[in-house]
């Protein structure tokens, strides 16, 4: 069996088994290849086309067994493949995970390295935070994208703490990125020039359809619903009302929403929200200075 073949039957058996995505991969291929790269140790960019590729490599039946070995585990147990590897990859940047956080895959991330916010930062932008910071992804990739920064992570959960302190770690960032435990904003005593936020958002409809990958994920990061509401706001309403106080004049907030779109204007209908553009669409993230916040 060669690398390309045993890819391939791995994907079709991941589609056999129904498996869901959206973990770092949408399909199939792209979840078996991510697998069989992992296993074996090979590059996850490793060419599978082309004159320079290694898609005619052989698999030894040592390697063929750990390859299956760990494809069964990921149909056997629904869980999102990275918390298999401890490992994901959000715009080219390695990060450690576990199931103490979800598995990154903020489209805040592209905003960042894209320069999609530049516009609305200036010189004068020194203190960034990312509140709901999880595994500390955003928080790692805004202090690598604005060297000129000191980072905060907030978050409630003490375990995503521990896992963000791993990142940043690994990324020798210990000195311009700091963790903090805090509920939203009630912890927080600063004020900053940007906001980012990837905060609890589903809506209850959601919630209760979610498949089992998600259903692996801690519930406090994904269920918007904490307060009693069903909408998936309940967060994001505290957030917008404490906001302001946490902003310096000319800061932004910028939220991620998923597809809640809806809910979120049906929730704020005269709040000003900038829609931004991401590989998704222009529904996904909204961008709110502190004026439109205040006013």
């Amino acid at each position: 069996m060669t690398l390309l073949e045993l890819i391939e039957s791995s994907a079709e058996r991941l589609t056999q088994a129904k498996i869901s995505f959206g973990h770092g991969t949408t399909n199939a291929r792209d979840e078996a290849a991510w697998l069989v790269l992992w296993s074996l140790g090979l590059p996850l960019d490793t060419e599978l086309d082309g004159p320079d590729s290694l898609e005619l490599r052989p698999i030894s039946a040592a390697e063929l067994e750990q390859c299956e070995t760990l494809i069964e585990a990921r149909i056997e147990s629904r869980k999102p493949a990275a918390y298999l590897t401890r490992e994901a990859w959000l715009q080219g940047i390695s990060f450690y995970v576990d199931e103490r956080v979800i598995v990154p895959r903020s489209l805040i991330a592209e905003l960042l390295v894209d320069g999609a916010l530049d516009y609305w930062l200036s010189d004068a932008t020194h203190a960034v935070l990312d509140l709901c910071t999880g595994n500390g992804s955003l928080a790692v990739i805004a202090a690598l994208v604005y060297p000129d920064t000191q980072v905060d992570g907030a978050d409630i959960s003490a375990d995503a703490l521990t896992v963000a302190a791993i990142n940043v770690e690994r990324h020798h960032l210990n000195e311009r990125v700091h963790l903090l435990e805090s509920d939203g904003l009630s912890g927080l005593h600063k004020t900053y020039d940007l906001i980012l936020c990837n905060p609890p958002y589903v809506n209850a409809e959601s919630m209760a359809a979610l498949p089992p990958e998600y259903l692996a994920e801690p519930a406090i990061a994904l269920d918007g619903n904490r307060s009693g509401g069903v909408d998936g706001m309940d967060f994001v309403r505290t957030l917008l009302k404490d906001a302001p106080r946490h902003m310096n004049p000319g800061s932004v907030l910028v939220l991620e929403i998923g597809n809640e779109r809806t809910f979120f204007e049906t929730a704020f209908p005269t709040l000003q929200a900038i829609w931004l553009d991401t590989s998704a669409g222009e529904d996904q993230v909204l961008l709110l200075t502190r004026e439109a916040l205040t006013a």
